[in-house]
């Protein structure tokens, strides 16, 4: 079966550097742009960064620059990095893939859960002092 696998998840306190993985399952993650998805209860699940099969990173206009995304194909993993953590980073995150093949390799705009594949069962995050 093909999914991510997200960890790094748990308790940060405001102003730490959190530091997620997604690694990839049954699958070739260096094929494909990697989309990260952010989920707070009562909300829709928001895309917020990807890193394109190149390594160029974009962000969702409601994500700072302090967010920075790399790729290790060797290792089928992606890493999300997330400096000076604020409050509203809080929730689920989640990765997964376009399903259209001529499109996978390139990151959308915008970032929507709609026409993706292969997600896992996220990782929470929680900030609190």
């Amino acid at each position: 079966q093909e999914q991510f696998v997200e960890s790094g998840g748990g308790l940060v306190q405001p102003g730490e550097t959190l530091r997620l993985s997604c690694s990839a399952s049954g699958f070739t993650l260096a094929n494909y742009a990697i989309n990260w998805f952010r989920q707070t209860p009562g909300k829709e699940r928001e895309g917020v960064a990807c890193i394109d099969v190149d390594g160029g990173n974009s962000h969702a206009d409601s994500v700072t620059n302090r967010w920075t995304i790399s790729r290790e194909n060797r290792r089928n993993t992606v890493t999300l990095r997330i400096y000076d953590v604020k409050p509203d980073d809080a929730g689920v995150y989640y990765c997964a893939v376009r399903r259209e093949t001529a499109d996978q390799g390139v990151c959308p705009n915008p970032i929507l859960p709609n026409g993706m594949k292969n997600w896992g069962k996220g990782t929470l995050v929680t900030v609190s002092s």
